[in-house]
Order: structure tokens, then C-alpha cells, then sequence
């Protein structure tokens, strides 16, 4: 007796993928992109969205594949046209990022933001800039210095 395997042929299998997140209407909508392209789309850095997108759909939840209504489409964008709406997402929505990836570029922004001080403050005794070793520390221990992720760093000297 012989046993089959059955297998999904028309699954797509999503990799490298990050998720853009958008809530219009009570309704949450989903597009799969390429992690690193999403950046140089919203800096205008890509404008070919087909590289951005891994697929050219709308979803109301990537991770199972449910594709969003045609109506709820219309209802929140006013348009059913996927292209669109997908630009739409990619403008206004938030990007899912990794922790290791946050910390990156929260420790990124911490030491621009001590390197913009040590740039601005001079030793008055040696007459010599501070090192940013020694910036960097006195906003840890001393300040207990939170960065703001979603300001740059000359917005928060």
C-alpha cells in the first residue's frame, strides 16, 4: 500500500521578507516587501515598486496569505486598485523590524548624537575637544540619556 505525500503546488514561500502595516477604517492591511528596500523607497532612493514588493497584493494578513476584499479596499483608500494602495501602505505604514536591527540603529543614533556634541563642546582646561568615548559614557551614566528613534540626531542635540 502505498502512501502519497501531498504537497501545496501554488504556495509561495515568502523569505527576506519584511512586513509594511497599515490600520484604515478598523481594518488592518499588509503588503510583503523586500527589508531593505523599504528605506530607499521612502527616501525616494527606489522608484520601481516592483522591487520593493515581493508580491504586488494586498493582504489582510501576510503570514496565512489572506488577501484583502476589494471592498475594504475601496472603503479605505477609495481605490481598488492593488498598485496604489500597496504605495499607499508603503508611505504611511510601519515597517516591521528585528531587534537586533532596532538596537543597531539605536546605538547608530547614539553615537551621532555624541559625536555631534563632542564636536560642539571644548575641554576648557586642555582647550581641546572632548573624546567621544568620554561623551558617549556621561550621557549612559550620568544622564541616563534615552534616544528618541523616531528624531534624528541633530533633532536631539
Amino acid at each position: 500500500m502505498s502512501h502519497k505525500l501531498m504537497q501545496a503546488v501554488n504556495q509561495v514561500r515568502l523569505t527576506n521578507v519584511a512586513i509594511v502595516r497599515l490600520k484604515r477604517c478598523g481594518k488592518r492591511f499588509e503588503v510583503a516587501c523586500y527589508k531593505n528596500k523599504v528605506m530607499n523607497w521612502r527616501n525616494k532612493v527606489e522608484t520601481n515598486i516592483d522591487e520593493v514588493l515581493q508580491i504586488d497584493s494586498v493582504f489582510r494578513n501576510v503570514s496565512k496569505g489572506v488577501l484583502a476584499k476589494n471592498t475594504d479596499l475601496v472603503q479605505a483608500f477609495g481605490t481598488d486598485n492593488q498598485e496604489e494602495c500597496c504605495k499607499i501602505i508603503l508611505e504611511k505604514g510601519d515597517l516591521q523590524v528585528s531587534d537586533l536591527e532596532r538596537e543597531l540603529l539605536y546605538e547608530n543614533l547614539f553615537r551621532d548624537i555624541a559625536t555631534i556634541v563632542t564636536n560642539k563642546c571644548i575641554n576648557p582646561l586642555t582647550k581641546r575637544p572632548y573624546p567621544v568615548g568620554t561623551i558617549e559614557t556621561a550621557m549612559k551614566e550620568t544622564l541616563h540619556y534615552a534616544v528618541k528613534p523616531s528624531k534624528t540626531a541633530k533633532q536631539q542635540v
